[in-house]
């Protein structure tokens, strides 16, 4: 029988599914959250799980093992640093952190105490992702010469930092993993508040990879429609990979021939990305094997992230530091 050693904390709109995964990997031993109400609904739906509101509950308790940390992102280096310092291996939802320096800290602060430190960097378990991944590596596309991710969409929870670092560590983490490349600089970062204010609502960030490699990031809150998509430009074909289909969501362009540029879907095996995500993390701490989104991946976005703010905000970026984000919001995708 699987020994039920994980503890969730921040069971909101993301947290929910965190909850489920792992309980239904049958590793679930506690819930924590502030809200109250929210427990008592899972409680009716979860059983033989304890739920709290005590976060030092969590800490204290021997059968923990590891702990998943799904809450708002400025509160991710308090958190993790004391489940850390608690002896306990950590699963945090992206980004690590909203500072590349507390991302480093934390990176290092896991190491010195051989701790699993793994980031929810979603997308890189996702089987379309793999298989794109996959042919890169064989060269179906030739080589590759731009890279292009949207992710656009509606959010009436805007609380973040900007949407930046809601959702921009999904495109920057899948981008360098697919290409197998590091992100070098930042070449460019805009941004525009629907508010008038320095949360920004859509952003766009160029970024070069190792090789010279040019990829285009772009966030939205307030997009009518939604659009989840990445393009991998070849000098043989083009790839798309659009999630918000049913079918057919990564498909091969040939654009060598005249005439022949016919999307040819590329087959993948169906499993729930967040299911594999959370069975990696299970089997990195209890193997002591190394997390594809380890802590230097969770750092190396951050930093990206952190150049661009700054070449986007310049000096109003400190602000941010002082902007009171509604905390008792669970971590949502």
């Amino acid at each position: 029988m699987t020994k039920r050693n994980v503890a969730v904390i921040g069971c909101g709109l993301w947290g929910k599914n965190i909850v489920r995964n792992f309980y239904n990997l049958d590793a679930l031993n506690t819930v924590c959250d502030l809200d109250t109400e929210n427990l008592k609904k899972l409680a009716m739906e979860y059983e033989n799980v304890h739920f709290t509101t005590d976060f030092n509950e969590v800490l204290n308790n021997p059968e923990i093992e590891a702990v998943a940390v799904v809450t708002p992102s400025h509160t991710h280096f308090k958190v993790v640093s004391a489940v850390l310092n608690a002896g306990k291996h950590v699963y945090v939802e992206k980004p690590i952190s909203t500072v590349a320096d507390e991302a480093k800290k934390l990176m290092e602060l896991a190491d010195e105490k051989g701790l699993t430190l793994m980031v929810g960097h979603l997308l890189l378990y996702h089987p379309a992702v793999n298989r794109l991944k996959q042919i890169i590596n064989e060269g179906m596309l030739g080589e590759i010469t731009y890279i292009q991710s949207d992710r656009l969409n509606i959010n009436y929870f805007k609380n973040d930092r900007s949407v930046m670092w809601d959702l921009a560590p999904h495109d920057v983490s899948m981008t360098a993993y697919v290409l197998g490349k590091e992100p070098v600089r930042v070449i460019s970062a805009v941004g525009v508040s629907s508010d008038k204010n320095d949360i920004m609502d859509i952003t766009h960030v160029t970024i070069e990879y190792e090789g010279g490699v040019v990829g285009q990031i772009s966030d939205s809150w307030i997009h009518p429609v939604k659009r989840v998509n990445m393009l991998v430009r070849g000098t043989k074909a083009t790839a798309i990979f659009d999630d918000t289909l049913p079918t057919n969501k990564l498909v091969i362009i040939d654009h060598t021939t005249p005439g022949a540029a016919k999307p040819e879907p590329l087959d993948f095996i169906e499993i729930e990305p967040l299911k594999l995500e959370c069975q990696h993390f299970l089997n990195c701490f209890k193997t002591g094997t190394k997390p594809r989104s380890d802590g230097l991946n969770g750092y190396q976005v951050v930093s990206i992230l952190e150049e661009a703010e700054k070449i986007m905000l310049g000096e109003r970026r400190a602000r941010l530091d002082k902007v009171n984000f509604k905390s008792s919001r669970s971590k949502k995708k």
